[in-house]
């Protein structure tokens, strides 16, 4: 039962279990469960100055205040709608308007907030109890009622997700971020954040409860490690309070609309005023703490994935995106070869190596296996597809792309791309370079600028269908060949890459000698042919296992489109700022693979006189596999999965 505050009590807030009864005394237990309309008689008549409002009132929502003089007002409303995440915008009134019809019965904002903050040129000038001082130039100004994550909480807690800092009796973590806001006229700042610390365990409750809730902020911005949005010390808030960590816990980062408090600065506007951060207005409308208990069966429901464990990086995706890119990793593990590969998958894995290349601004990738060693050039069918498939789509997502192989075959790569982007396979060259090790430091100078493992010139390194150095340090084929005088060291970026914070690392292979497939190393001992000598022995944070490598490529470059394309995933990579881009995604359509440019492709490598892996055979096939009809039937059913039709031919 909701109760109000009776008249004359002269309450105080205390954090432990005092009753209301108690004159003097306001326990966060009546705090929860006090009405808005009494927490704002509370904070008019005094009685909760400069309090934090998170806990108040739960089960309402809370709004964030900006005032600004009417001549700024269009330009931060349009301002708000170019960065909905952290300034979703509940109500702007009048000039002159005290109250907030739709938000609530009765109120005035001059009042109403348990304290104030005044700008005068941009600089943060006091804190105020009370606007009323100010009543002549508030009749110029027009006030932004904007949401706030404190609306969200109830409905978090009864999903029993703990919020630390409600526990700890003290204000929410906020934190200025290296996320550009989208600015309109003279309003240009960074994204504020607020960090709640979830169990792990709990962390796709947190998500899913929050996603709908748009105008309290939403899902998440960033999971994860604070350096990636910019944040050096956890323990130094910009904004409210430290909030201790459990064991267990992830740091989740929601948008926060204190940014507003940024945009007034950058504004310099001659006078203006916001709420104290976490003094927030406490409006009567009721927060959406109902969660249909079949959501998670919902298309358009959100999944969380850890991506990277150095540092830690998570991301989300919809129920939708995730089971077409699950149907496309079942589909290409198809083993015609009858190599046993199914003792190699791991569940996920190109789901997590996907979400990690969406997250990516620069990729290298690495193919080439000199199998054929009494032929020249020696490299197999196998790889180069698939490795041009992936830069194509990586491309057309306006990422930056290298290719790394073989000093010998440095030419002919070259030349094999000059005759993709001719033959309309690829829409611009990829750079292709060579890696020698030159000494100790070679692979971090290769790997990271001036060496310096803070700067990482690549995010994430591919490996497909790349030989693969065996635990005695050779490289073997499938028939125990050891081709080791053909193979450059590539293999030593991969094991470099390991202690290299922010470089995620991706083996896509079909036999367990590929590079990267040391993380499943012992199941290729024990289960594929002669696995006992030719296991490679260099791991990747993710094993994409597929029946043909070049599957495994064509699976990716589906699967960063099928990411891309999901509103839920691409409002996670663009952190709430700006607008969709989901509709732009049509631009990318050309670079998915097809069978015609496959086959083209495939034209272009058998002219340079590149054969098929198992058999040798100079001629249209993969792998001792026709092309027709069993790699172009391979591509159709991709492209089935990723778009919902077969591709014509």
């Amino acid at each position: 039962m909701k109760i109000g505050c009776a008249r004359g009590q002269n309450w105080r807030i205390t954090a432990g279990g005092a009753s209301p009864e108690d004159p003097g005394m306001l326990s966060v237990r009546f705090l929860k469960s006090v009405l808005p309309a009494s927490a704002r008689s509370l904070i008019r008549a005094g009685r909760l100055r400069a309090a934090g409002t998170s806990a108040v009132s739960q089960g309402f929502k809370q709004a964030n205040i900006v005032i600004v003089n009417k001549q700024f007002a269009d330009d931060f409303e349009k301002f708000c709608l170019a960065n909905n995440g952290p300034l979703p915008l509940l109500y702007r009134s009048k000039p002159g308007e005290w109250s907030s019809p739709i938000l609530t019965a009765t109120s005035d904002i001059r009042t109403d907030c348990p304290q104030y903050r005044k700008y005068e040129g941009g600089n943060v000038t006091g804190n105020l109890n009370s606007l009323v001082e100010y009543t002549q130039q508030l009749k110029d100004m027009v006030t932004f009622y904007l949401g706030c994550s404190f609306s969200f909480e109830s409905a978090v807690l009864e999903a029993g997700v703990p919020i630390r800092n409600v526990e700890q009796g003290c204000n929410v973590s906020m934190y200025k971020t290296s996320i550009p806001c989208i600015g309109i006229g003279s309003f240009q700042c960074n994204m504020v954040v607020t960090m709640r610390p979830i169990p792990v365990d709990k962390l796709e409750a947190a998500v899913q409860v929050t996603h709908p809730m748009e105008d309290a902020h939403g899902a998440p911005v960033h999971i994860g490690h604070p350096g990636i949005i910019g944040i050096e010390d956890l323990s130094s808030p910009d904004f409210g309070d430290a909030v201790e960590v459990q064991p267990g816990d992830a740091l989740v980062f929601w948008a926060c609309g204190v940014t507003g408090g940024e945009a007034v600065r950058s504004c310099k506007s001659p006078l203006a005023f916001t709420h104290a951060p976490g003094c927030m207005f406490i409006t009567d409308l009721r927060s959406e703490q109902e969660v249909d208990s079949s959501c998670a069966a919902d298309s358009e429901t959100p999944r969380v994935f850890c991506i990277s464990q150095n540092p830690s990086h998570y991301s989300i995706a919809s129920v939708a995106a995730v089971e077409k890119i699950k149907a496309l990793e079942t589909l290409i593990q198809q083993d015609p070869g009858n190599r046993g590969i199914k003792h190699l998958l791991i569940e996920d894995e190109l789901l997590k190596a996907s979400l990690s290349l969406s997250h990516a601004k620069s990729v290298l990738i690495t193919t080439g296996f000199p199998t054929h060693f009494n032929h020249q050039p020696p490299e197999e069918t196998d790889g180069p597809p698939g490795a041009i498939a992936m830069a194509a789509m990586l491309q057309a997502l306006k990422k930056s792309v290298v290719i790394v192989t073989d000093q010998r075959a440095l030419k002919m790569n070259k030349k094999i791309i000059e005759e993709a982007v001719e033959q309309g396979v690829m829409k611009t060259p990829v750079p292709i370079v060579s890696f020698q090790d030159d000494g100790e430091d070679s692979a971090l100078k290769f790997l990271c600028h001036d060496g310096n493992p803070q700067f990482p010139r690549f995010d994430h390194l591919i490996a497909i269908e790349r030989a693969g150095m065996a635990a005695d340090g050779n490289y073997y084929n499938a028939r125990k060949v050891n081709i080791k005088h053909l193979v450059d060291p590539i293999d030593k970026l991969f094991q470099t890459a390991e202690d290299i914070p922010g470089i995620v690392t991706t083996g896509i292979g079909d036999g367990g000698n590929e590079l990267g497939m040391g993380k499943v190393k012992e199941a290729v001992k024990k289960y594929i042919h002669n696995g006992d000598l030719i296991a490679c022995d260099v791991k990747a944070d993710f094993a994409v296992i597929a029946g043909v490598s070049n599957w495994g490529g064509y699976a990716v470059a589906c699967a960063l489109y099928t990411l891309n394309t999901c509103t839920i995933h691409e409002r996670y990579l663009r952190k709430a700022v700006g607008f969709p881009k989901t509709s732009e995604m049509d631009r990318c359509i050309p670079a998915l693979p097809t069978v015609s440019k496959e086959e083209k492709l495939l034209e272009v490598l058998v002219k340079h006189g590149i054969r098929s892996g198992k058999t040798g055979n100079l001629g249209m096939e993969v792998d001792g596999l026709l092309f027709h009809d069993t790699h172009s039937s391979m591509i159709n059913q991709l492209m089935d999965i990723t778009l919902g039709q077969v591709q014509s031919n």
